[in-house]
């Protein structure tokens, strides 16, 4: 069984926040008919399905952590405990200041440089698992990053948004293939499915 991890904070005043764009990733994927209703276990909102990969069909479990974001390990700990998941097997979709609006990365293993849910998460399982860094650009200043990560995104964002949380979920084949080269292959397709748009501002204008 494989798990994947939406990263975001609860409460309807933080769902549209760029800190929550793991969670719209998840829905995303949970939205596929092979994916059973939302449950709360593990500290979590969770949701059992599979993946249909050229191997065959691949058991997953997609959880939404409830803890808030610092405390996010709590709830995928729980989790792999209970399935006996190894970390290689985990793959957590998050926000990401370093990569511009709307580009996405998937990479195996790192540091969290500051992210608070990955920094929870390695706290309790160590790095090596696969991180899905969807880029919500940077505001300039570090000053104003913890603002800027948790305000909403502006409807001119939303277009962009859309498509690759919509992405994101159709092409989680390509993490299926047990190849080398299975995260590259992802991050291409959802970039070819998904553009990323020229740098606009929150508001929309460029």
């Amino acid at each position: 069984m494989y798990l994947i991890v939406g990263l975001g904070n609860p409460g309807s005043q933080y769902a549209k926040n760029r800190h929550n764009i793991g969670f719209m990733v998840a829905d995303e994927i949970i939205r596929a008919p092979d994916f059973g209703p939302e449950k709360k276990q593990f500290d979590a909102i969770t949701s059992e399905g599979k993946i249909d990969t050229a191997k065959g069909l691949d058991k997953v479990l997609v959880i939404k952590p409830q803890t808030f974001m610092n405390l996010s390990g709590n709830s995928v700990s729980k989790a792999m405990q209970f399935y006996k998941i190894k970390p290689e097997h985990v793959i957590v979709f998050h926000d990401e200041l370093d990569l511009a609006q709307g580009r996405m990365r998937m990479k195996l293993g790192g540091g969290h440089a500051g992210h608070n849910g990955l920094r929870s998460i390695m706290g309790h399982i160590g790095p090596n698992f696969l991180r899905g860094r969807l880029g919500i650009g940077h505001p300039g200043v570090r000053e104003m990053v913890h603002d800027w990560v948790l305000s909403d995104f502006g409807k001119g964002e939303q277009v962009w948004v859309n498509a690759l949380t919509d992405a994101c979920a159709r092409a989680l084949p390509m993490l299926f293939t047990g190849l080398p080269d299975a995260a590259e292959r992802y991050t291409t397709e959802v970039m070819r499915l998904a553009p990323a748009p020229k740098p606009m501002r929150p508001d929309g204008t460029a």
